[in-house]
């Protein structure tokens, strides 16, 4: 029962952090019908600029915990949003007409450039950080010995988690942009003709898609303790099997998805062979593909004749 209990925490912790980068997926697909693949390398970029802004603040002498998480929470979305403001402009506008094979090869060309940018950047070695948020709760703890806890990380990754949650699914219902959103997601001809401004409302998307990467970096940053360019492929890689998983263009199916991928992961690992976690998540991939291919909480596509 406490392993049990124990691998559900850790899953739910590894799902949070993919959900939040399976939102930028969906939020993109949603809105132009297309999969942004450089957005896993928005996600490690992130990540590197957490790590930056740390090492920096520790140089300049600001120790308080609190006040250093939020200058690298705020520093990260800015620094990190730019460069998806950036790949919308450069490797989907000028493209946005053309053919979909045109932006999706633009996507995965700009996701090869941003690793290879940071690894001449940065270098190809891990890069650490010391731990930064330590101690935890004991949940339970066996006879033998074996104490389920619950760290204090994984408490503010899903507290965090489900605050963004929160605030997006307010954005998308109750604001100007998301009503924009939604409108440019249903007809962005017939959104265009009715006043909004649907290159303006795009680049917002890409913008938000990305601070929620930059969020996801962080918090990945301070879970794992290293970081590396190549962290940007696989996490981007397991986000969107999360986001078709739970329905491409559906926000509470990205969460969802990211959610199921998180404890199928965990739940693998501990109980069968660790290198064959990935088989695992792809395999309840294609099984659900096969009996609901809209995914667990995608809609069908109607075709407008």
């Amino acid at each position: 029962m406490e392993y049990f209990l124990q691998q559900l925490v850790n899953g739910v912790t590894l799902g949070a952090v993919y959900g939040l980068i399976a939102i930028g997926y969906s939020m993109v697909y949603g809105i132009i019908g297309m999969i942004n693949f450089a957005h896993g390398d928005i996600f490690m970029i992130g990540a590197f600029h957490a790590l930056i802004v740390f090492l920096i603040l520790g140089a300049v002498g600001i120790s308080w915990l609190p006040l250093a998480l939020l200058i690298v929470l705020i520093v990260g979305i800015l620094l990190t949003s730019l460069y998806g403001w950036s790949v919308e402009r450069i490797a989907y506008r000028p493209l946005r007409s053309s053919p979909r094979l045109a932006p999706l090869i633009s996507a995965i060309g700009a996701s090869i450039f941003l690793q290879n940018y940071v690894q001449l950047a940065q270098g190809a070695r891990p890069k650490p950080l010391q731990q930064m948020v330590s101690g935890g709760i004991t949940l339970v703890q066996s006879d033998a010995g074996f104490a389920a806890r619950v760290s204090y990380i994984q408490i503010v990754i899903v507290l965090l988690t489900l605050v963004l949650m929160a605030v997006f699914t307010w954005l998308i219902k109750g604001t100007a942009l998301g009503r924009a959103q939604r409108a440019c997601e249903q007809d962005r001809k017939m959104a265009a003709l009715l006043g909004v401004d649907v290159d303006k409302t795009i680049s917002l998307t890409f913008v938000i898609g990305a601070s929620l990467a930059a969020v996801a970096g962080l918090m990945f940053t301070l879970y794992y303790g290293v970081i590396d360019f190549f962290i940007g492929f696989v996490a981007g890689i397991k986000a969107f099997t999360a986001a078709v998983l739970g329905g491409i263009g559906s926000l509470p199916g990205a969460m969802l998805g990211g959610l199921l991928i998180g404890l199928i992961e965990a739940f693998w690992s501990g109980y069968f062979s660790v290198e064959y976690k990935d088989v695992a998540s792809f395999g309840v991939l294609v099984l659900v593909l096969i009996f609901r291919p809209t995914g667990l909480l995608g809609r069908p596509e109607i075709e407008k004749v």
